[in-house]
């Protein structure tokens, strides 16, 4: 698709469109839950076919409009729906049904090997990540009613202290590991508070709680309802690694893989400690923003 100016008034309404069911879900968590089952049966699989809307308006900006990505975005939300409606019709103790974890792989691997990127502009592709988080959200909290997920961003003082507990636990292993693997290198300097605090928020937001949605909330929240607590941290843990196998590079990855992973433990560790993923968020980005800063 042709690149475009990331600041017209059709894109910066797409990224609200975009932005409002998470910040919807994250901050008035009760109401968003309860959304689809106030529906009529018709509207509430109608609904996620409004995710479509953000696409659209990018696409007419950029002029790079295909209508296989506009039935695409239409269409991949509401399968999602009736997926997680037949889900919990199915499996009402939430235990862990095959549509969730065929679920999960669809969105993972969409994002991981980038499947949806041609349909936006450069810069932009992030919001089509975001779409599939939307539709997540959607179906798994408002009409699964997935118990459990925490996804709540009310912070607390309690995700504070766990979330850099488990950094600091993680940190001088991580760091004396990826220095003997030459994975990481020490810049000196000191960032502007100003771009410091930007960059946590931008990682908090954009990286961290996606992610730990995804891993720690829907993830491990599933499997361990099939396996225990400590097989799915460690597998939970393992499939994280995995997912950076391509990331900074052309080929497998391993050194990243293995750190993500180490990563992983600790994030899981927060996230399992009160069921938040505000808690495991907080690890995800202190441990990304210092990366990005100091030892990239």
């Amino acid at each position: 698709m042709p690149s475009t100016s990331l600041l017209t008034p059709a894109i910066l309404a797409a990224a609200l469109l975009s932005l409002l069911p998470m910040l919807g879900a994250a901050f008035l968590p009760e109401r968003f839950a309860a959304a689809a089952q106030r529906m009529p049966p018709a509207a509430r699989f109608a609904a996620p076919a409004l995710l479509c809307l953000p696409y659209a308006l990018v696409a007419l900006t950029a002029g790079g409009f295909r209508w296989h990505w506009f039935v695409l975005y239409a269409l991949l939300p509401v399968a999602i729906a009736l997926l997680m409606h037949t889900a919990r019709i199915v499996d009402p103790g939430q235990r862990g049904n095959w549509r969730d974890f065929l679920l999960l792989a669809t969105l993972g691997l969409a994002v991981d090997l980038r499947l949806f990127e041609p349909a936006w502009p450069q810069g932009l592709a992030a919001l089509g990540k975001m779409l599939l988080v939307d539709a997540g959200l959607y179906a798994f909290l408002s009409v699964r009613q997935l118990g459990d997920v925490g996804f709540d961003l009310r912070l607390r003082l309690g995700d504070i202290r766990i979330g850099l507990r488990e950094f600091s636990i993680y940190a001088p292993v991580a760091i004396a590991l990826g220095l003997s693997l030459g994975f990481l290198h020490v810049h000196a300097g000191w960032p502007s508070p100003l771009r410091a605090v930007a960059a946590y928020l931008f990682t908090f937001f954009f990286i961290a709680v996606p992610e730990e949605l995804f891993f720690r909330g829907w993830l491990q929240n599933l499997l361990e309802r099939r396996v225990g607590s400590r097989a799915a941290l460690l597998v939970t843990a393992l499939l994280f690694g995995l997912a950076h196998w391509n990331k900074h590079t052309a080929g497998f990855n391993w050194r990243y893989v293995l750190l993500a992973a180490l990563a992983g433990i600790f994030y899981g560790r927060a996230w399992r400690a009160e069921r938040r993923v505000a808690a495991s968020a907080v690890t995800h980005a202190t441990v990304d923003t210092v990366w990005s800063l100091w030892l990239r």
